[in-house]
């Protein structure tokens, strides 16, 4: 049996921005779609493990792959959720974690998929709390820091300019089976909602 080392810098991003895809994987194993509630539930438990982690809010949304308003939502609208949070929060505290402090695996974390999801590494690090030049620091003295923010900036899609529109090309397709498309929504199975219509 031989060892492996540990994987390189492409794929820890690789891992980071392809939960989806392995969580259906997951999900297809056990016989079924994901529901809606599932997902749901699996990015609130995300956003508590970041949170319970030292992240704010917005950090923690990013850490989670969700937007910033839903996530509000969730807390006005889910009172168990809002107060998971607060525990998570109480958590963090009680163990001296707050977002800007010490660089964390978690503020880290953020920051590549951030800088993944097209951030530059200034709107990274603002979010994280982390200052540019403590952090340009931390850079010049690890070269696995710095392999790891250049695979996240080599995967960030291509920066738009105003009036550039995504040009797709028209390709004739066969009748069958489609190819599955790599990027965009996944499918969910709807829960069912106990109400009637009146």
């Amino acid at each position: 049996m031989t060892e492996q080392g540990p994987p390189g810098p492409g794929e820890v991003i690789a891992w980071l921005k392809d939960r989806g895809p392995v969580e259906t994987v997951l999900q297809s194993a056990l016989g079924a779609l994901p529901s809606e509630r599932d997902v749901v539930i699996a990015r609130m438990g995300d956003v508590l493990q970041a949170t319970a982690q030292g992240l704010e809010p917005a950090a923690a949304a990013v850490w989670a792959g969700v937007p910033e308003p839903v996530l509000q939502s969730w807390i006005d609208r889910d009172p168990p959720f809002a107060a998971a949070l607060a525990a998570a929060r109480s958590l963090a505290a009680a163990h001296g974690l707050s977002q800007g402090v010490q660089l964390t695996p978690a503020m880290l974390r953020t920051v590549l998929v951030a800088m993944s999801g097209g951030a530059t590494r200034l709107e990274a690090l603002k979010l994280t709390g982390f200052g540019d030049t403590r952090f340009r620091a931390l850079v010049k003295a690890s070269s696995t820091l710095e392999a790891l923010l250049q695979a996240a900036r080599r995967v960030r899609p291509p920066a738009r300019t105003r009036g550039d529109h995504p040009r797709v090309p028209y390709r004739v397709r066969r009748p069958g089976a489609k190819q599955p498309v790599p990027r965009g929504f996944r499918l969910v199975k709807r829960d069912a909602h106990e109400e009637q219509p009146e």
